[in-house]
Order: structure tokens, then sequence, then C-alpha cells
């Protein structure tokens, strides 16, 4: 009987030693990007897709994000019309971690948001890479009234 909760508490003190190294482990594999939101803090930047004057316009039109650094994009429309978030060379040069709106959460690969009138959701994300990446509206007439944008990552 001794011999036997001897044995029962080296496993568990074996067990626990081999779920210690899974989660180290998993910090260690994290990608950047991941290692990136575990360790700095969550920058938040919000844009509003028109306002409620009906304006066809990103408001602000011109962001800016540092690359490896975490984000949370809130994207709000006040307006009385649907509008996008379209962005998709941005979209490829950042890791997104998910699209938050309400109780209901998107992983994966994101291009292209569209908000409801009076609704918002929230996009995490880390850049990856550099460069100037252009914004829009792509419903008719939206683009060409002036919702563009310019979505710039530094590399510092």
């Amino acid at each position: 009987m001794v011999r036997l909760i001897g044995s029962i508490d080296k496993l568990w003190r074996h067990w626990w030693m081999l779920l210690a190294l899974i989660v180290c482990f998993g910090f260690i594999f994290a990608s950047p990007a991941e290692a990136s939101l575990i360790s700095n803090p969550v920058t938040e930047v919000k844009i509003d897709l028109g306002n409620a004057g009906n304006e066809l316009k990103f408001f602000p039109n011109n962001l800016k994000f540092v690359a490896d650094r975490p984000y949370k994009l809130i994207v709000n429309n006040p307006s009385p019309q649907k509008h996008y978030f379209t962005a998709k060379d941005f979209a490829d040069a950042i890791w997104t971690q998910k699209v938050q709106d309400g109780k209901m959460e998107v992983k994966g690969a994101i291009h292209e948001i569209e908000i409801q009138p009076g609704a918002q959701a929230e996009w995490v994300f880390v850049p990856l890479k550099s460069g100037t990446y252009s914004l829009r509206c792509p419903i008719a007439g939206h683009t060409e009234a002036g919702m563009t944008g310019q979505i710039a990552i530094s590399a510092e």
C-alpha cells in the first residue's frame, strides 16, 4: 500500500512538471505577433466610418501604427447607413488575433469589415510589415465621394 501511494505521488509530480513544460514551450513557440500581445500593452485607436451628419469620410482618414506592437482598432459607425472598412493590403501586412462585435468573435484572416449604422467592432492585431496602405469604403459612390484613407505601418 505504501509503495502504491509513493507511486501515485511520483506520477502526480511528473504530471505537474510535464504540464509546466508544455506551458513554457507554448510561450517559447508562440509567433512573434502572439508574443507581442503577451508582452506589450495594447494601444487603442478609434476610427469612425462617416458621422451623424452622413458625411462620407473616415474620421481620421490617416492611421499610423508601428510594427510588432499590439493594437485594438475600434471601428465605429455613427452614420445612418452601413459602411465598409476595406484595406486588403493592410490586412495582409498584419497578424489578426480577432475581430469582435459584442458577444461574437471572428479569428483568422480578415480583409474587410462591414459595420451597420450605430454598430462598432474591435479589431485586435499586430502589424508585421511596414508600408503605406489604402483604405476605402467600396459601397457604390462612397469611395468617389471621399471615403478613402491611408494606413501607415512604420518599422519604429
